[in-house]
C-alpha cells in the first residue's frame, strides 16, 4: 500500500508543483509576449491592479509550489505522506463543497466543470487510500 500512496504523491507533486511555477512565472511570460498559454485565463481570473499579481503569487503560486514540495517529502517520510494524502484530501474536498455549495445561490453558473471533476476523483483517490491504510494498520 505504501507503494501506492507513493505513486499518488508523486502525481500531486508533479501536479501541484507545475500549478506553483506556472503561477510564479505567468506575469514573467506575459511581460516577455511569449506565446505561453496564460494561468490566469485558463483559471478564468483578470488582474485589476499590481497587487492582483502579488495575491496570485502567493495564493496559487506559493500555496501550490508547497503543497508539490509537501508531496515530494512525503515520498520519503511516511508520516508526513499520510498527512500529505489527508491534507489535500481535505483541501480538493473543500473547494468542491465551495463550488456546489456557490451553485445553489440563484443565476451562478454550475459547479460542473474539468476541476470538479479533478476534485472530485483526488478526493475518492484520498478517501481510499486513507481507509486502506488506516485498516491495514488494525490488523499489522
Amino acid at each position: 500500500m505504501i507503494w501506492v500512496i507513493r505513486l499518488y504523491l508523486l502525481m500531486m507533486f508533479v501536479m501541484y508543483g507545475l500549478i506553483g511555477v506556472w503561477a510564479l512565472l505567468d506575469p514573467m511570460f506575459g511581460a516577455l509576449e511569449l506565446d505561453y498559454p496564460s494561468f490566469l485565463d485558463a483559471v478564468g481570473l483578470a488582474v485589476t491592479s499590481s497587487i492582483g499579481y502579488s495575491e496570485i503569487a502567493g495564493i496559487y503560486g506559493g500555496l501550490n509550489l508547497c503543497i508539490g514540495f509537501l508531496c515530494l517529502i512525503g515520498i520519503f517520510k511516511k508520516n508526513i505522506g499520510i498527512f500529505a494524502v489527508k491534507f489535500i484530501t481535505f483541501l480538493v474536498g473543500s473547494i468542491a463543497l465551495g463550488r456546489v455549495l456557490f451553485s445553489l445561490i440563484p443565476t451562478t453558473p454550475s459547479f460542473y466543470n474539468t476541476y470538479f471533476i479533478f476534485e472530485i476523483v483526488t478526493l475518492c483517490i484520498g478517501l481510499t487510500l486513507l481507509f486502506f491504510s488506516r485498516s491495514k494498520k488494525k490488523y499489522d
